[in-house]
């Protein structure tokens, strides 16, 4: 049985990192870092299974940082690595721990798709210890001689199961079989389907398991709640929730339905913004920005952008397609209720679909409140805080397209607040903001 720790104190850390952490304001470790950090720090490789929003950014970064600490790496050659299957989570990763690498006198480098290819070529050359990558900029950076991964002592694989979903198991494996052979390996992953099993035992060596939470777990303070509506009350009561207030994610099952729906909640008078992968990455990041200061307050997103939204206080998620796998469910409802806050996740269940969700729940462990509902149902106002749109159409400017590229419809943001629309109108475009590198 291996060592749970009562507080930072005890683990051994870094003084620079414990002194980083009190600046925060963390004293109190999460249960996923109380459990793994004795075996982390210890260099021992790990298998954490948890939900997201359960506190494994710190679990695996702190002991990456404090291992490395002191260390420099030459150009192109990091010494750290951390895996992950989405922009969204890369940059929340390098967000979170940049804090902490500046205490000890690391350098990050952020390395995804949608970005500069040349500037992170640049950071990567300039000798960045720690890397946070997407498996295939990492691969187009290595093909062009920008990165080797040799030096690399510490890799980690988070959300190995969303990596497994969306195919890159091959590119992963390719680039597990580039770092140091004896290097340490930790995998953090909700569940060892898809081939995550093979990951592990492939490329871990006598791994310490830690399962703080089931494979399906929910928190106490998510409550989950299914609301039966007939087809042609859907779009109404949808509207009615997605004008509640404070911040919704409303998830859709293609990126074009979630364009879609954002135009149709703005020309309604809620804030809304779609997000998806076929957004640029400047917009994606400038959309969540405006989602996480208020000026959207709807957002429209599709399961591939559903792991890299953290919001801190955000209290309810929004089945609008119910999705078709357990996991999936588990994955939307974790952006939230995080780390310990409440919050609600409901489901609109068309009567055709009801086989399905029953059959879903049950597969996830979840038993919700289940409830008929119509447009200005008490019912409805109960459960989501549904109320009436203002019924003035509002529009939300677009970020600036790059140069040669159309915008996408539905939803973009830009840096001013939203406006009615016809106050829009005749108004000559705003000079475009300096660039801050």
């Amino acid at each position: 049985m291996t060592t749970v720790i009562p507080s930072f104190a005890h683990t051994g850390l870094a003084p620079a990192l414990l002194t980083a952490l009190t600046a925060q304001g963390i004293t109190e470790p999460f249960p996923i870092q109380s459990a793994t950090l004795p075996d982390s720090l210890a260099g021992r490789d790990v298998l954490g299974r948890g939900r997201t929003g359960s506190g494994k950014t710190l679990a695996f970064g702190l002991p990456l940082l404090s291992r490395t600490a002191g260390r420099k790496a030459r150009p192109g050659r990091p010494l750290a690595l951390v895996l992950v299957p989405t922009r969204e989570l890369a940059q929340q990763v390098t967000t979170a721990l940049s804090p902490y690498a500046r205490a000890v006198g690391l350098r990050c480098a952020t390395v995804v798709g949608g970005l500069s290819l040349q500037r992170q070529a640049d950071a990567l050359r300039a000798g960045a210890e720690v890397v946070v990558a997407t498996p295939g900029r990492l691969h187009d950076l290595i093909n062009r001689g920008d990165a080797r991964l040799d030096q690399v002592e510490i890799t980690v694989l988070d959300e190995a199961d969303q990596m497994a979903d969306m195919g890159f198991l091959p590119q992963v494996t390719k680039l597990l079989e580039q770092v140091a052979p004896q290097g340490q390996r930790m995998l953090f992953s909700a569940t060892l389907d898809g081939g995550v099993d093979r990951l592990v035992r492939r490329f871990l060596s006598n791994p310490v398991t830690h399962s703080v939470d089931p494979g399906t777990a929910t928190v106490t303070a998510m409550t989950h709640h299914v609301l039966h509506v007939d087809a042609v009350d859907k779009p109404d009561a949808l509207t009615r929730i997605a004008a509640r207030e404070g911040r919704t994610i409303l998830f859709m099952g293609t990126k074009h339905r979630a364009d879609r729906l954002a135009r149709q909640l703005l020309s309604k008078g809620v804030r809304a913004a779609a997000l998806h992968g076929g957004k640029s990455q400047p917009q994606r990041t400038r959309i969540l920005e405006q989602f996480r200061n208020g000026q959207v307050t709807a957002l429209v997103a599709t399961d591939v952008a559903a792991r890299g939204i953290h919001v801190d206080g955000l209290d309810m998620v929004v089945n609008v397609d119910p999705p078709t796998e357990a996991k999936d469910y588990l994955h939307r409802g974790g952006r939230t209720a995080r780390a310990g806050e409440s919050g609600s996740v409901v489901t609109l269940v068309l009567p055709e679909q009801r086989r399905d969700v029953s059959r879903l729940m049950a597969t996830a462990g979840i038993r919700p409140e289940s409830v008929q509902v119509r447009p200005g149902d008490e019912a409805l106002a109960r459960v989501t805080g549904a109320r009436e749109p203002s019924g003035v159409p509002v529009i939300i400017a677009a970020p600036p397209a790059p140069a040669g590229r159309g915008r996408t419809a539905g939803g973009s943001v830009a840096d001013g607040a939203a406006r009615p629309a016809h106050r829009a109108s005749g108004r000559s475009r705003r000079p475009r903001r300096p660039r801050i590198a």
